[in-house]
């Protein structure tokens, strides 16, 4: 069977596993768990990577991701290449410490979000390690609610917003929707083509992203438009600043961090006024 095309493009939405090679354990200590998180703390500062949910278990790991620059296998590159080193080094191991290449899978952030960030953290109760949600530390529910420290790579405020305006609610109702998730049937049934997990218009927009068998490591729109204009151009003809960053984003020439720099604000503020007037179309 041909394997699945690596389809990156900006705002993309994974949920990415990663197996140990002869699907031996990638984590022999809690030590081992601390470096992943260490190197993966590492990547998302680089790559300005997105994490919504995440769960190390003994032989994989679960990360809910989202690219805000079209860099999944740069960002991949390090974080399993850098965690293989280092593994390697503590434990005086040569080899591979992983099972060939990483699956990805493209998600429809506005239809499975939730479910799969829910899917993620359940993970060690389903297989039985431990009880609850709650009870295994290396995962991101405790930070979620505010039981842990929240890393900076973590992004909550999406997720719980899904589930209330005022926060210390938002957090009761999402406890009780992870509760509610134990018995409930896994989202994978409805996956397409191997690498999509979204309804069919979604799955038609990311087919019409894919020229022949390449891979695209592009922004779409780019690809699509000619050159865009300058920033200062969308900032003049906005009917205000968000919308002129709106506007920016849109004509696919910059990422959110150039945009940010112009305007004075942090990328995840951009990420934020972006995904906002995509809701108002």
């Amino acid at each position: 069977m041909a394997r699945p095309l690596r389809l990156e493009f900006a705002g993309a939405l994974y949920h990415i596993t990663s197996r140990g090679d002869r699907r031996e354990d990638i984590y022999e200590t809690d030590d081992d768990r601390s470096l992943f998180l260490s190197v993966f703390s590492d990547v998302c500062e680089r790559h300005n990577w997105h994490c919504h949910a995440y769960c190390l278990m003994s032989n994989h790991y679960h990360l809910l991701v989202e690219t805000p620059d079209a860099n999944l296998s740069k960002g991949m590159r390090q974080l399993n290449g850098v965690y293989t080193q280092n593994f390697n080094r503590a434990h005086s191991r040569t080899g591979h410490v992983f099972q060939g290449r990483y699956k990805a899978i493209v998600v429809d952030k506005n239809s499975y979000l939730l479910e799969l960030a829910r899917y993620i953290v359940l993970n060690p109760v389903r297989a039985g390690m431990v009880r609850s949600a709650n009870a295994w530390p290396w995962s991101s529910y405790r930070a979620t609610v505010g039981q842990a420290v929240r890393p900076n790579y973590l992004h909550v405020d999406w997720l719980l917003a899904a589930f209330g305006r005022q926060k210390t609610a938002a957090i009761e109702a999402y406890k009780q929707f992870i509760k509610e998730g134990k018995g409930q049937a896994s989202a994978w049934a409805q996956l397409k083509n191997q690498i999509y997990l979204g309804d069919e218009d979604f799955v038609e927009k990311m087919q019409a992203l894919i020229d022949g068998e390449k891979e695209l490591s592009e922004i779409p729109s780019r690809q699509r438009r000619g050159v865009p204009k300058t920033l200062e151009y969308y900032e003049s003809i906005g009917k205000s600043r968000n919308d002129g960053i709106a506007r920016a984003y849109a004509s696919g020439g910059y990422c959110m961090k150039a945009i940010g720099k112009h305007f004075g604000l942090h990328y995840s503020r951009v990420s934020r006024i972006v995904n906002g007037a995509k809701g108002k179309t």
